[in-house]
């Protein structure tokens, strides 16, 4: 006895950095599914639409319009629909839109209405949300489940921080734990260590927190990797943690020339020169961090239009490092088909709404595992308490997951979940440790 949807509702809620944000409720006879959309502030250019009202209210970034297009359009059309034909669903409503973009109706309004389709999908097959996405991916669900090695996010520059620091994220990564319990735990030992170790440094006004929950301290790249490990090796942790960055290159390329400022975020006379990076010298400095710290993946460390210089890292460093494609490749199978191409990029950062629906995430999961790229799940800057990414990580076998500092409601909430799941699943958990990059289910 087929599910159907008899009412959608779309609202404006607010988003973890006070901007407002589409949630979505979808009504079926099995009961009311609920889902909320993220954003971004480091957005690629090639992004799916994010549909902001503009004026005066919430600085403009009301999301008003977008909610009335779920309300007006999107709803009256789903009206009747199985919930569970999500790639039926999400091509009918790419259709009401009619733009390569989601520019008309809007990404939020779209992906709002996806995700909500997708929990109401599992509801009517009585099943938790992780083997839904699953079935949906064709992943086989008879044997074990990957839990993703998290990504912790822990001490925070570029855009999300108001420090001098140019890089956006510094990870800690438990790939020598067990379990993802146990993965957890260390995270969390770590991050109350780093904030020690700051606070020494730098007094506690340091240890306070950035939008993703991660401390942002007055210091340089290097001294962020240096007081990490010093952090990871006060736990007592060495051997079991390795670590990783988010660039975010394309927020500081200089326009028009092959140069990188690391200083960017200082005007007039202060600014230093020094940090003005050729592509070359950025490389070059990639290359000296991996020989001096454990770094096993690094993401957007080139803007997302100089192909040649990501090409260039793949081929020099791509082996032992996982090279993660953002601002490049945004979720969205042309710009994956095109890194595959020119061997730009071996791991792809799953965003749902850079792309702005679940059938085209899962789309682009299957064609970068298919050719043989790691896939890391990945959070907002600007979250909600919904978790579905949670469950999005373990169903699509992607083996990592980025979702911030284990710190911040709307971060361990995404994590909390998976500790639900691991839990649930109990023996049939799987911890891919060092094997992140290519786990079990690779879509072949």
């Amino acid at each position: 006895n087929a599910s159907t949807i008899t009412s959608v509702k779309g609202r404006e809620v607010i988003d973890s950095r006070g901007n407002p944000t589409v949630e979505v409720d979808v009504v079926t006879s099995d009961g009311l599914f609920r889902a909320s959309c993220p954003s971004g502030a480091s957005t690629g250019i090639y992004e799916a639409v994010e549909l902001r009202d503009g004026g005066k209210r919430y600085m403009g970034k009301g999301v008003l319009k977008a909610v009335e297009n779920v309300n007006k359009v999107l709803g009256p059309a789903l009206l009747g629909k199985d919930p569970a034909d999500q790639e039926g669903l999400d091509a009918l409503m790419n259709q009401l839109d009619g733009t390569p973009n989601k520019g008309n109706l809007g990404a939020n309004a779209i992906l709002g209405a996806s995700l909500a389709i997708s929990k109401a999908g599992a509801g009517a097959k009585k099943i938790p949300l992780y083997l839904h996405y699953a079935e949906l991916a064709g992943h086989p669900t008879g044997g074990d489940f990957t839990m993703p090695v998290p990504c912790f996010n822990v001490i925070n520059g570029g855009e999300h921080a108001g420090n001098k620091l140019a890089f956006q994220e510094f990870f800690v990564i438990p790939t020598g734990a067990a379990t993802y319990s146990e993965a957890m735990a260390i995270g969390c030992e770590v991050f109350h260590n780093l904030k020690a170790v700051i606070k020494a440094k730098f007094g506690g006004d340091a240890t306070l927190i950035g939008d993703e929950g991660g401390f942002a301290p007055p210091c340089d790249v290097e001294s962020g990797l240096a007081m990490l490990m010093e952090a990871v090796d006060k736990a007592g942790y060495t051997d079991k943690c390795t670590v990783g960055l988010d660039v975010a290159a394309s927020e500081f390329k200089v326009p028009g020339e092959n140069k990188y400022d690391l200083d960017f975020k200082t005007k007039g006379p202060e600014k230093d020169s020094s940090l003005m990076l050729t592509g070359d010298e950025l490389m070059a400095f990639y290359q000296k961090m991996c020989d001096k710290y454990p770094i096993v993946t690094i993401e957007d460390p080139f803007d997302q239009d100089d192909w040649k210089n990501w090409s260039s890292v793949v081929d020099k460093m791509g082996g032992p490092v996982q090279i993660v494609g953002d601002d490049l490749t945004v979720t969205n199978p042309v710009k994956i088909a095109q890194a595959v191409e020119e061997k730009a990029a071996n791991c792809l950062l799953l965003k749902v709404n850079q792309i702005g629906s679940i059938s085209e995430s899962i789309a682009a999961v299957k064609l970068s595992k298919q050719n043989g790229w790691g896939v890391m799940t990945s959070h907002r800057s600007g979250e909600t308490e919904d978790c579905y990414i949670a469950d999005l990580a373990v169903g699509l076998c992607t083996g990592q997951i980025k979702t911030g500092a284990p710190c911040r409601g709307e971060r361990t909430a995404k994590y909390n979940q998976l500790l639900r799941i691991e839990e649930e699943l109990g023996d049939k958990a799987v911890y891919p440790g060092m094997d992140f990059r290519a786990p079990a289910w690779m879509a072949k």
